[in-house]
């Protein structure tokens, strides 16, 4: 099942949302992120959020990363909701989906906009909720940010030296094909970096200013395996 265009409006968003704690995974405005969903909690979770009108999931990172999130049941006491997580997360929409036969759903969620969380409320069928507040990203659903002020040479250099000692391989013809914007919204969401660096990266005030923050990540990344900085920088 696919969603279709959808352009809520900021009066129209949600306040409250289900919020998936998940360590490692980057949701940007734009961005597409495929999730395959089988523990319990996140399993009436899901089926919560596809029976509204919206459809919408936050996605949030704990501040402790825990790469076991997701993999099977938790027992959490009385009172407690879960590990902490951080105050800034993106809502994305449900915009593609299916259900397996053994009850998992396969689906992909469609960064609509960032938020802040003003409140966590009681869990509700195992899974978190809380009270978005999206005025501090509103710009996210205006015109696309402008890639004024992104060196795409030096973004590119980084990027061949860093996939090259990850050993990632890349349609480079695609690539270099490929807008500033989503091309920055991509790399940020599919590089192997650290989940602290995942949350500057998703808190990054403009599209330049996150471009900025993924090429130091990476130049750093490549320093500390000796190679030095790319010969851009020279």
């Amino acid at each position: 099942m696919t969603g279709g265009p959808f352009d809520p409006g900021f009066d129209a968003l949600p306040r409250l949302i289900p919020v998936f704690p998940l360590t490692g995974a980057l949701l940007l405005p734009g961005g597409q992120l495929p999730l395959n969903i089988f523990e319990p909690r996140y399993l009436a979770m899901t089926r919560a959020a596809l029976a509204d009108e919206h459809r919408v999931i936050g996605m949030v990172q704990p501040r402790m990363p825990d790469f076991a999130d997701n993999r099977g049941p938790v027992a959490v006491a009385p009172g407690d909701s879960g590990p902490e997580i951080y105050e800034v997360g993106c809502a994305g929409r449900i915009t593609a989906f299916s259900e397996t036969q053994d009850g998992r759903y396969v689906m992909t969620l469609t960064g609509l906009i960032r938020f802040a969380i003003t409140e966590e409320l009681a869990l509700k069928d195992g899974y978190r909720r809380v009270l978005a507040d999206y005025h501090r990203f509103r710009g996210d659903l205006g015109p696309e940010d402008s890639d004024d002020g992104i060196d795409r040479e030096r973004l590119l250099a980084a990027l061949r030296a860093y996939f090259t000692h990850e050993g990632i391989e890349a349609n480079w013809e695609s690539i270099e094909g490929a807008a500033n914007d989503r091309l920055v919204t991509s790399l940020s969401m599919t590089c192997p970096f650290a989940p602290p660096e995942r949350q500057a990266l998703l808190e990054a005030q403009s599209l330049a200013e996150r471009c900025r923050i993924m090429v130091t990540l990476m130049e750093m990344a490549l320093a500390e395996l000796g190679d030095g900085q790319p010969d851009s920088r020279n």
